[in-house]
Parts: structure tokens; C-alpha cells; sequence
């Protein structure tokens, strides 16, 4: 993977990242009820999530494209046409949270978080297909596929934490932020506008 298109990746999945979608909302709730130390359990387990189904789709695209190479423009314009939905679904969003943050029924046991957020992860179908539509532009089938994917699934690990972080300390201003459509509204909007940014570069590409 060339520079340009690692920082296009990188700056892209931040942007996604940062959106308030369940696992960020469910950050900034625990952050506020229970602490930011005490929510690192429901990180871990929200980041192994997050790797088992970036190493799932890696997996499964990888063994797609070698078995069927043809399958690459497919995927590629496939994805590209994923992204632009989900681009305009974003502009379209009317800036409503994915989680009552009013809510009081939190289990503070280690396991009961780790587990919590390691579920939230993995049952989120938008996070599968996002990376199943986003990921096979960046494989290079030409290379092994064990070093790209360390390096992708560390990019994503580490800007996935980056913005739990960024949630769970955010406390009561960063609620109060995100509490006002307008500001989610523009928050969707500036992603959706990368994610269109990274459909036009996979078809053109």
C-alpha cells in the first residue's frame, strides 16, 4: 500500500470512527455514569470485536480474490457503490443518537462490559458491511497477506480506541454537543463527504 492510499484510508476510517453510532454513544454513556477507567472493560472487549470482524472480512475477501481474481473489479466497484448509499444516508441523517444516554440500567462488573462491548461490536451489521466494502480496495493480491493485514487491522484498532477514548472523556460537554442535532447532523455529513470521497477513488482508481 502506497502512502496516498494509506492516509486516505486513515483519515477515512477516523471520520467513521468519530461518528456517534452505537459503540461511540455507548462509550460517551459509560464514560459518564461509571468513569473513564472503569469503561476501558467495555473497550477491550469492544476492540476485539472490532478485530474479529476486520479479520473476518480480510479473510473472506482475501480468499474470494485469490480463488477468483475477476471478483476484484466487482468488489471494487460493488463497494464503491456501497459507499456512496451510505454516504448519502449519512447527509441525510437527521442527527438522532443510537443510544438513550439517559439511561440508568448499567452493569459496572468487568466481564458483564467486556462483554457488552464486545457484542455491540460484533452484532453491528453496519460495521461488517462497511468493512467488507472498504477493506478489499486496499488489498494488494500481488502481496502477502499477512503483513497488510496486520497493518490495516492496527489502523483500525488504534483510531477505533483514539475515538472511545475521545467519547468516554468527553463527559457532559461532549453530551451536551452531541445532544444537538445540527452538531450530529454535521458530524455524519463531514464523514458521509470522506466516504464519497473514498467511492469516487475506488472507481476511478
Amino acid at each position: 500500500m502506497d502512502n496516498s492510499s494509506l492516509f486516505l484510508f486513515i483519515v477515512t476510517f477516523f471520520a467513521v470512527s468519530a461518528t456517534p453510532g452505537l459503540c461511540m454513544t455507548l462509550s460517551l454513556t459509560l464514560g459518564m455514569t461509571i468513569g473513564v477507567r472503569r469503561s476501558l472493560w467495555m473497550m477491550v472487549g469492544e476492540l476485539i470485536g472490532v478485530g474479529v470482524v476486520a479479520l473476518s472480512a480480510l479473510l473472506g475477501v482475501a480468499t474470494l480474490l485469490l480463488a477468483h481474481p475477476s471478483l476484484f473489479v466487482a468488489l471494487k466497484y460493488g463497494g464503491g457503490a456501497y459507499l456512496c448509499y451510505l454516504a448519502f444516508g449519512l447527509w441525510r441523517s437527521k442527527g438522532k443518537m443510537a443510544i438513550d444516554l439517559d439511561t440508568n440500567q448499567i452493569d459496572i462488573s468487568p466481564m458483564s462490559l467486556a462483554t457488552q462491548g464486545f457484542v455491540t461490536a460484533i452484532a453491528n451489521p453496519k460495521g461488517w458491511v462497511f468493512l467488507l466494502s472498504l477493506l478489499p480496495p486496499f488489498i494488494n493480491i500481488e502481496q502477502e497477506l499477512l503483513p497488510q493485514a496486520t497493518l490495516l487491522i492496527t489502523i483500525i484498532l488504534t483510531l477505533e480506541f483514539i475515538c472511545l477514548l475521545l467519547y468516554g472523556t468527553g463527559g457532559r460537554a461532549l453530551r451536551m454537543l452531541l445532544q444537538k442535532k445540527d452538531n450530529v447532523k454535521l458530524m455524519n455529513r463531514i464523514a458521509g463527504s470522506m466516504m464519497f470521497g473514498v467511492a469516487i477513488w475506488l472507481v476511478v482508481g
